[in-house]
């Protein structure tokens, strides 16, 4: 072997490579400090007539590879989601009485002189020959051996099922308020990848201590907290894939990012019928966001985030430059970086914290009447729609519980198609897309409402369930269409600086009124065309509101502007600077 001084070009010595990637850290450092007056002479300043006009948007671009990958990652996180939300209708069907369970009468007097009601659940008592009776509510059961062991047996409640579903759903909703109303605090302070984290981590432990719980407020609360670490997940999430894409391309990620949320759907019901107990669903839904947790490595921070909210400058400007050159060199926009991307990024850091402090809610009122009267419209038809989102979706238990796995995948592919018709409308039928998409909701909702020809009829099962179940498909495929529309689309409606405050305003309103939904579904108890008319009704609600959004002028002309300044930007740049 030839010594170390040797001059034998054929040894190499044996030198462990710290950095998993040094060919790109040469990269990076040949940017920064080539002196040939010929490179990077493509890299032009960013142009100055759309919002993402910065050296940040710049260098990532609209939409590439990287953000491809990162918006898969991200989406992720809508099905656990789902999951937690809709488990309920698993975890706690419906049982029938004297076939799987039936009263126990022995804890009250006069055995014999008892008789049972047909649900099982009333025990009237009668006391001899004085023809004194009274009437007892049965709060112990006898159990028949069942195929899966439901939350409804594990806490007794054969008879209370429809008002635990409502209590328990109830919680969950509750902590998704809180989790978005926390998580938007928070990210003046924690990024939205920590967030995000938290958010994951916190999902997996709730679920895993669900899993072992026996007590019934416990269930409860757990189910509170699990929702609100899904909150910050899809919170976070948003604010992520939101600030590296730019023009159409994050409106379609914004319209389709509920699509996931469908996709869980439809994938709960073949999860659950392989389970015998609700602890194995619970398992279930948990176990796969270790997916998640190990795609943790490939998903990025907020880059303006880190630019304006990191302590120390420096660190700031180290943080955000390694995040946009591993997008350009990802994308392939190496052409694109300045060698001066340091100072640059330290002008756009010192013009984002010198920017004015939000407005506050107040504010938003304060405009012409015809923004106002897009406030009101919006908050309303938000509300009615997230009310119904999750109210038709658990009203499918009064369908039956034979039919239930595939009546929810059916809700789920309603969903999908409702979001595809958003971005359908919104890319083609755009200065009108408010009215077609409200009437949509309208022709859904009365649709909906013609339930009640089927309300008392004999009609044979073969064709009861279809048509009960075309009555809710259609209005939640509208619903999918306006609420996937009012939520990537509102920020139309009012100046830039007060699109945050509106978001969160209409989001947080939205969320509040959701918690109605469980107590709306308290009205299958009277019958079911009650309960499936009050959502419909809310349909149509929500259309007509919709109905009189519409686009201002001046972000439809800025809209065709800026894009008019992209094609015009990309022929400049030469085939190396397309974005790809």
């Amino acid at each position: 072997m030839p010594e170390p001084g040797s001059t034998n070009s054929g040894w190499k010595p044996k030198v462990r490579r710290h950095s998993p990637t040094p060919q790109v850290l040469g990269q990076y450092s040949h940017i920064f400090t080539c002196t040939d007056p010929e490179a990077n002479e493509q890299a032009t300043p960013p142009p100055t007539g759309n919002p993402s006009a910065d050296v940040i948007g710049h260098l990532l671009g609209d939409f590439g590879l990287w953000q491809l990958r990162t918006l898969l990652i991200l989406f992720l996180c809508k099905i656990p989601a789902a999951w937690f939300m809709a488990s309920i209708l698993f975890t706690a069907p419906d049982i029938y009485p004297e076939e799987e369970y039936s009263c126990d009468t022995s804890s009250f007097d006069a055995v014999a002189n008892s008789s049972v009601s047909l649900d099982h659940c009333h025990v009237m008592v009668h006391y001899g020959d004085s023809g004194y009776a009274s009437m007892h509510r049965c709060h112990q059961f006898h159990y028949s051996p069942l195929s899966f062991h439901s939350l409804i047996v594990e806490f007794d409640l054969a008879c209370l099922s429809d008002i635990f579903v409502a209590w328990s759903q109830y919680w969950h909703l509750f902590g998704f308020v809180m989790g978005g109303v926390v998580a938007t605090k928070l990210l003046p302070v924690l990024s939205p990848r920590q967030i995000y984290v938290t958010g994951i981590w916190s999902v997996l432990g709730c679920g895993l201590i669900t899993c072992l719980v026996n007590d019934f407020s416990l269930h409860c609360a757990l189910r509170c907290l699990a929702a609100i670490a899904c909150s910050f997940m899809v919170t976070s999430g948003e604010v992520i894939f939101s600030d590296i894409t730019a023009g159409k391309h994050r409106l379609a990620a914004l319209l389709l990012y509920d699509s996931f949320w469908a996709l869980g759907l439809i994938l709960l019901p073949g999860m659950a019928s392989f389970a015998h107990s609700w602890r194995h669903i619970y398992l279930e839904i948990t176990l796969p966001l270790l997916v998640i947790i190990f795609l943790l490595p490939w998903t990025p921070d907020s880059p303006r985030w880190v630019l304006q909210h990191a302590k120390d400058s420096q660190l700031a400007v180290d943080g955000t430059v390694e995040l946009v050159l591993e997008a350009a060199r990802i994308n392939g926009h190496w052409f694109n970086v300045p060698k001066d991307l340091p100072q640059q990024l330290t002008l756009l850091r010192e013009k984002m914290l010198a920017q004015p402090s939000p407005v506050c809610w107040l504010d938003l009122w304060r405009g012409h009447r015809r923004a106002t009267i897009h406030l009101v419209a919006v908050h309303m038809a938000l509300a009615a729609f997230l009310v119904v989102h999750v109210g038709l979706l658990l009203n499918i238990r009064s369908f039956g519980r034979e039919h239930l796995l595939l009546n929810t995948m059916t809700l789920g592919v309603a969903e999908i198609l409702g979001c595809f018709l958003a971005m359908y409308l919104t890319f083609h039928h755009c200065p009108r897309k408010w009215q077609w998409a409200g009437g949509f909701c309208i022709f859904g909702g009365v649709i909906g409402c013609l339930c009640w020809f089927l309300n008392g009829e004999d009609v044979p099962e073969v064709y009861e369930i279809p048509l009960w179940l075309f009555f809710s498909t259609l209005p939640k495929a509208a619903v999918s269409c306006g609420q996937s529309m009012i939520l990537a689309c509102m920020e139309e409606l009012v100046p830039p600086e007060h699109r945050t405050q509106f978001a969160f305003s209409a989001l947080t309103w939205a969320r509040v009124w959701q918690l109605s939904a469980s107590l709306l579904l308290l009205l299958r108890e009277v019958g079911t065309s009650l309960s499936l008319t009050a959502f419909c009704v809310l349909v149509i609600l929500g259309g007509l509101c919709t109905c009189c959004l519409a686009t201002p002028q001046q972000a439809q002309e800025l809209e065709g502007v800026s894009v008019q300044k992209k094609i015009t930007q990309r022929a400049g740049y030469g085939c190396h600077n397309i974005i790809l």
